[in-house]
């Protein structure tokens, strides 16, 4: 009997594309939807094709893409510094989770513009207060996930370490930092992707430039083939940045789904 050939990822990830730019062309042709609303594929190409080569208010796409990148990616690295040692601290001791625990709670469900506007007045509406916004979104998952990647290390791989005479720094550096790496790495992930999608309400308050910006600009004079440009311009850094993370996760933790 023979079996049946398994179709690949990559040509189903492939027709899914096609299906979707199929689909949004047919909207897009049928005359029903107005133009401004939902541009076509080649109507948002060109948009892209022509910010490219013109810039869009002043600065280069370049220009918008670069500031955007900046400010998500010193944000995030700020989110990292902080957040993974703040983590492996709270996972490790009771007392320090009893003090910050509450602060991470009460702040992280709280809407990035309920508090933007006291960085402004706190910071100015340079890029110091967007990228503070941009910062205080992707901790705690950062936070969170640390610490409970930490309490989530087999205490049997403790015990067996201070067994065979390991002190207190080895049996962290050894034991539970390696052992809780996955745990970190999924908190990055997730807060490169809150970080992002903080990135236009950080770029909406006096903004000059960035994709965020950009989008939001488009918006009042309804062009919407350059908030579609936009979109898949944040889209696709967004992905890019996720892949980075991803072969960072495959050097560093090598063993992961391995065991």
């Amino acid at each position: 009997m023979a079996t049946r050939r398994a179709i690949p990822a990559p040509l189903i990830t492939l027709l899914t594309l096609g299906a979707l730019l199929a689909a949004w062309q047919l909207v897009a042709s049928s005359g029903r939807v107005p133009a401004y609303f939902v541009p076509s594929p080649a109507a948002t190409w060109r948009a892209f094709i022509d910010i490219l080569a013109n810039g869009y208010r002043g600065h280069t796409l370049v220009e918008h893409l670069g500031a955007s990148l900046y400010r998500v990616l010193l944000a995030f690295a700020g989110s990292a510094l902080i957040g993974v040692p703040l983590g492996l601290a709270i996972g490790s001791s009771r007392r320090i989770a009893a003090i910050v625990n509450p602060l991470i709670e009460f702040y992280r469900p709280l809407p990035p513009l309920a508090y933007y506007t006291l960085l402004v007045i706190w910071l100015g509406i340079g890029d110091a207060s967007k990228i503070a916004l941009l910062l205080l979104a992707g901790l705690p998952p950062v936070v969170i996930a640390t610490a409970s990647a930490v309490r989530d290390v087999r205490a049997d791989y403790v015990q067996g370490a201070r067994s065979l005479g390991a002190t207190r720094a080895q049996v962290f550096r050894y034991v539970i930092f390696p052992s809780a790496l996955p745990g970190i790495f999924t908190g990055l992930r997730v807060s490169i992707g809150f970080t992002y999608t903080t990135l236009v309400a950080a770029e909406m308050v006096a903004g000059l430039n960035g994709v965020g910006w950009m989008v939001l600009d488009a918006s009042k004079f309804l062009q919407s083939d350059v908030i579609f440009v936009g979109i898949f311009l944040m889209g696709a850094t967004g992905i890019a940045l996720d892949a980075a993370l991803r072969v960072a996760e495959h050097v560093c933790v090598p063993w992961r789904g391995k065991a």
